[in-house]
């Protein structure tokens, strides 16, 4: 298994814009479908396709789904407080880089 993630982390350092099938996201993250499906209804995760079976996952979500389940494992956070968690924290680095900017000038 950690070959797998080590592969699949090694192409996401390569390439520029990698994508990952449900699978391999979820090998990865060792997490079951259903959570990464969760994410994706909760708006937490991005994703190309129409259906499950031909989703599309940028590299970046790997990030993202382990984020989510430390979230969930170590606050013990439902799936709709893990993802303004998320959204929270996600915000906090906008914030953060705007005022790196600012006092950059």
């Amino acid at each position: 298994m950690n070959e797998i993630v080590r592969i699949i982390e090694a192409q996401i350092l390569h390439d520029r814009e990698p994508e990952l099938t449900l699978g391999q996201l979820c090998r990865a993250c060792q997490v079951p479908a259903e959570f990464v499906l969760e994410l994706v209804e909760q708006g937490v995760l991005e994703v190309q396709g129409s259906d499950s079976r031909q989703w599309r996952f940028p590299g970046s979500s790997l990030a993202r789904v382990r984020a989510a389940r430390r979230l969930q494992r170590d606050l013990q956070l439902n799936m709709a407080g893990t993802a303004l968690a998320l959204e929270l924290l996600d915000e906090i680095r906008r914030l953060r880089r705007r005022l790196h900017c600012l006092e950059n000038l």
